[in-house]
């Protein structure tokens, strides 16, 4: 018989806890969730009604000077209209359908709200949420030239027809000028 040098875990320890003991995937699925209030259905489907509840909520005086408590604060409307959907379906008010088809609506008239008021606010959590994902200009020349040869050639003219003319350009600028005229040559000959 082997014996081992390991001390048995203290009953209730973290270390005691079984990594196989958890509900397999799909086991929610399995539940009558019938008696939590989002499992039967819904007090509305109506996105027009879910909308007029959210913003009679938002013109209630006490809510009112939270929602611009929180928004002076530095929570986004994002966060906030999350919030109202997520509490919302939870509680079996409406259909997750109608709470996110309400969202942009309630966020312009969250983001309308506080510029009437002159409150500072943050639209997005993240400041740079509209600048993810830009785009570099090479991709864009070669969107272009695909998808609007007009433009693209346009383009290319004004960038000849200026190189010729030598126009009144800085050095620098003329360099970019000759960059973007050799990549347009160059994309021609590869597209």
């Amino acid at each position: 018989m082997i014996q081992s040098n390991k001390a048995i875990p203290e009953k209730g320890s973290l270390e005691a806890t079984d990594p196989f003991s958890k509900a397999p995937p799909g086991y929610s699925l399995t539940v009558d969730n019938g008696n939590l209030p989002f499992g039967s259905p819904p007090e509305t489907v109506d996105p027009e009604e879910v909308l007029e509840t959210a913003i009679k909520f938002m013109e209630s005086p006490r809510n009112n000077d939270q929602v611009k408590k929180l928004l002076i604060a530095g929570v986004s409307i994002e966060t906030l209209v999350e919030g109202f959907i997520i509490g919302g379906f939870q509680e079996g008010k409406f259909s997750l359908d109608a709470g996110l088809l309400v969202k942009a609506p309630l966020a312009l008239y969250m983001a309308n709200m506080a510029e009437e008021e002159m409150l500072p606010y943050k639209l997005f959590e993240n400041d740079d949420a509209l600048d993810k994902g830009g785009m570099e200009d090479e991709d864009f020349l070669k969107l272009m030239k695909v998808n609007n040869p007009a433009m693209f050639s346009q383009l290319q003219e004004v960038i000849n027809q200026e190189l010729r003319s030598g126009g009144s350009d800085t050095s620098q600028e003329k360099e970019q000028a000759v960059e973007l005229q050799g990549f347009l040559e160059q994309e021609g000959d590869q597209i």
